[in-house]
């Protein structure tokens, strides 16, 4: 959905500033790339771009959104707060495939049944927005990517919705986006710790790569096919995936075992420390980040604030203050878990809800009888 900064990207750029005044011929053609994943977390979901090529005019380029710099001042604080500039940037076509090739990420290419006037309409919006200020936009994880960018950049060439999502919708954003990060254990428990209620929300807007390669291969347009063509470009070699119990859910089971057959005092204080922390973080970043997907999310029931409270009366051996938070704590997990049992990542969550239920429901009987002995 995202990529890095292109190399020689304003060489580029004059490059291609020539070519608003080009005249499409007969032989252009306007593509819809579809990328494959990648293993790095902005190529996990995949990359949409156009394409138009012109033997006549000797043209063969790519126009890309989602390009973003590194090299952006405060780039982490901006990426999370959701005020980062991404860019339009543009490349040949050569170049590009060989980028995707490198990566060993395939390419699909689906021509689109644009008349002349529209191909030369598309040509010349993509260039007038590369050449301004209109290049630059900011990035949202559903409603403003590469993919929805060049969705409503089409659409609008179209003059109507076009392409869309099929109704009635029945998937959310959530479970559209589970399956990409199956191998990717970690980065898969992070999005889903990170993640509100709007990506519980039905999937009513294009949001990925190779969603849309899915709906273009039934979009109507004009009692015909938008697609007239459908090609592999390149072909990534199979790779080979061997699953570790490091990348998996076991190495979570693992130490939440650890932890709870330990039974260190000090132990379960830094890692309740820890948890606490997480649940401040949840809380806080919804306020501070304009990102719609990290707002108001639940998952600070069971990452819960209130950890730092319970965690100064555990570390003071106070039983009736220590039964009270646990018995707080452990009303709000429950609570947590009844919301969400028909969600998709619950499997993720289900380890560390059982791991507090058994810390708190232990901590509850250990105090209820040393009160009872002090009486």
């Amino acid at each position: 959905m995202m990529q890095k900064l292109l190399p020689f990207f304003f060489i580029v750029l004059s490059f291609i500033g020539y070519s608003q005044n080009i005249q499409l011929s007969e032989e252009a053609e306007v593509s819809i790339l579809t990328c494959g994943t990648g293993n790095e977390s902005y190529s996990l979901y995949g990359h949409t771009a156009i394409r138009i090529k012109d033997n006549q005019n000797n043209l063969d380029i790519v126009y890309n959104y989602g390009t973003f710099d590194f090299e952006t001042p405060n780039f982490i604080l901006k990426f999370v707060k959701g005020d980062l500039q991404y860019f339009m940037s543009v490349s040949k076509y050569p170049n590009f495939e060989y980028g995707y090739q490198y990566e060993n990420r395939s390419i699909y290419q689906q021509k689109l049944s644009l008349s002349r006037a529209q191909q030369q309409q598309l040509f010349e919006s993509l260039n007038s927005d590369l050449n301004s200020n209109k290049r630059f936009y900011t990035y949202k994880f559903i409603d403003r990517n590469c993919t929805n960018m060049v969705v409503d950049k089409i659409n609008t060439i179209l003059g109507e919705t076009i392409i869309k999502t099929e109704e009635p919708v029945e998937i959310t954003y959530r479970e559209i986006l589970f399956p990409y990060s199956k191998q990717h254990f970690f980065e898969q428990l992070g999005i889903n710790i990170i993640f509100g209620t709007k990506v519980d929300q039905k999937a009513t807007r294009l949001f990925l790569p190779f969603e849309l390669l899915e709906v273009l291969k039934s979009t109507p347009l004009n009692k015909k096919q938008l697609v007239s063509e459908t090609k592999t470009l390149f072909e990534a070699r199979p790779a080979a995936f061997e699953p570790s119990i490091f990348n998996s859910i076991y190495s979570i089971i693992l130490v939440l075992a650890l932890i709870l057959l330990a039974n260190k005092k000090w132990l379960n204080i830094i890692y309740f420390i820890g948890i606490g922390f997480v649940g401040i973080f949840l809380c806080l970043v919804g306020f501070y980040s304009f990102h719609e997907e990290i707002m108001w999310n639940y998952n600070a029931l069971l990452f819960n604030p209130l950890y730092l409270i319970f965690l100064f009366y555990y570390f003071k051996n106070d039983s009736k203050k220590i039964i009270l938070w646990s018995k707080i704590i452990l009303a709000i997990l429950l609570g947590y878990l009844v919301y969400i049992l028909n969600k998709i990542h619950l499997y993720l969550m289900l380890p560390f809800i059982m791991a507090h239920f058994i810390f708190l429901s232990k901590l509850i009987l250990q105090n209820k009888k040393n009160t009872t002995q002090n009486q």
